[in-house]
């Protein structure tokens, strides 16, 4: 029976014409999104590709110069490990990235490398337009979150309603026919066409965003992805089913239907924002930048007490064979004065930032739009849980980095060219697909737990639902 009203209704909705012009300006939408999308992924590519070509043309000449006849006893280690021979560290863009930008235009997809303290990855952000930081961008993830659900309260809005005013709903109910039967054709129907579309046009965006599909675990977050979208789709369908089994006219179930997704897409997303910006607030950037001057500056100034106090930390170096650098000595001495004078502003910096996300985390199930939006940057790579990944083994490089050339420094061991090769690099390790999925279904349990319970309290409304006004 089910499927019957199902084909019945898929008949009216081509005949009205009004769902596959939805569908076609949806499919202009996702196009422009996706088009953006992959704009912003080429964009990012292309840096990569720069600082790319600039590292190996830095060790070319550095190669060069080390290969000459009046290079002496090669390049001090000191000058190798700050900037002639700094290493890139870069985040690829994620599996996804053309279908929702995320976070990634927040975060700076590369880091420099040297023998500095780790206050030089504060420098490493990329110049963005403000505007596009300010209003977000229109990708494929934005269509999900706020034109998708529009499309399903308009298509749902008066499934029962509108036969109800056309007294079409007592001739159907006189049928051997239960009111709940009914209505799961309706939904099936919409549900396939508006939900199908989606996981259509989310496919077809591979093809769009030129992301190659057999790379990685692309197919896993690729459903991950769909799943986020049927879910996040079940909920509307269920939402838009229990304000139809109040009674209420149509114009009514209109102005209830679009309420909620105002509250739940604009404005519950908004307070969130607020609320975790003014429990945890973030030093603004500028100020982090001041505190790293001053802390410059004040070790400039006191080169010889620090260069005194590093030997006093490091009593092994006093009296030894070695024949130190008194420049060298004097520079790792400033970077640690100014390394330890900011590890405190530096360590508020990220445990704000860190403090923000997990109230969002527990706070995202005030929303379907939050919850999903969290878990579509999860599935495609572009969150914050990604960002931090890559920073650890950013960190963990950095300490490998210093590892290898402090000794060298110490002892005043210039670099020759056989020992270019041997300088440490930087290779992207992913995330485990595992620790995406556990994010990603946190996520969904947010989504289908809520329209689970919105379909179970239409069930008693639809029993006493009256048929006649």
């Amino acid at each position: 029976m089910v499927l019957r009203i199902a084909q019945h209704e898929a008949r009216l909705l081509i005949a009205d014409r009004t769902l596959i012009a939805v569908s076609l300006v949806l499919v202009a939408i996702v196009a422009y999104g996706v088009a953006n999308g992959a704009s912003w992924v080429a964009f990012q590519q292309s840096t990569r590709d720069g600082i790319a070509a600039e590292e190996q043309e830095r060790y070319r000449q550095l190669r060069e110069r080390l290969g000459s006849p009046g290079s002496g006893t090669g390049v001090p280690a000191d000058q190798v490990g700050t900037s002639l021979g700094a290493r890139y560290a870069a985040l690829p863009s994620g599996p996804l990235a053309a279908f929702v930008i995320g976070q990634s235009d927040l975060y700076p997809s590369y880091v420099k490398v040297s023998t500095e303290g780790r206050q030089s990855f504060a420098a490493a952000d990329e110049i963005e337009n403000p505007v596009h930081l300010l209003t977000g961008r229109f990708d494929l993830g934005f269509v999900i979150i706020t034109l998708y659900p529009l499309i399903i309260l308009a298509l749902s809005y008066n499934l029962l309603s509108n036969e109800k005013e056309q007294g079409t709903l007592v001739l159907l109910l006189s049928q051997p026919l239960r009111l709940r039967t009914l209505v799961a054709g309706k939904v099936l129907t919409r549900a396939i066409a508006v939900v199908g579309l989606a996981i259509v046009v989310s496919i077809g965006s591979i093809a769009l965003s030129g992301q190659d599909a057999a790379e990685g675990d692309f197919t896993s977050r690729l459903a991950l992805w769909l799943a986020i979208v049927v879910s996040y789709g079940a909920f509307w369908f269920a939402l838009a089913v229990a304000i139809n089994a109040l009674g209420r006219s149509s114009a009514t179930n209109a102005v209830a239907l679009a309420g909620t997704w105002l509250l739940l897409v604009a404005v519950v997303p908004a307070l969130v924002n607020v609320l975790v910006r003014a429990t945890y607030p973030v030093p603004s950037r500028v100020e982090l930048v001041q505190a790293i001057r001053n802390a410059s500056n004040e070790a400039q100034t006191e080169g010889t007490r620090l260069k005194a106090r590093y030997f006093e930390d490091h009593p092994e170096l006093v009296g030894a064979e070695a024949d130190y650098s008194e420049f060298a000595i004097q520079s790792l001495a400033t970077q640690n004065a100014i390394e330890r004078s900011i590890a405190e502003t530096l360590d508020h910096f990220e445990n704000q930032l860190r403090r923000q996300q997990t109230l969002v985390d527990r706070l995202r199930f005030l929303s379907p739009a939050i919850a999903a939006f969290e878990a579509l940057q999860d599935a495609a790579g572009t969150g914050s849980a990604r960002y931090r990944h890559f920073m650890s083994q950013v960190e963990s490089f950095h300490a490998q980095w210093r590892a290898y050339f402090h000794p060298l420094i110490l002892r005043a061991q210039p670099i020759q060219a056989d020992e270019l090769e041997r300088i440490p690099t930087f290779t992207y390790e992913e995330e485990p697909i595992s620790q995406v999925t556990e994010r990603v279904t946190i996520g969904l349990i947010g989504l289908v737990i809520p329209a689970a319970a919105l379909a179970a309290i239409s069930v008693p409304l639809l029993r006493r639902f009256t048929v006649v006004s």
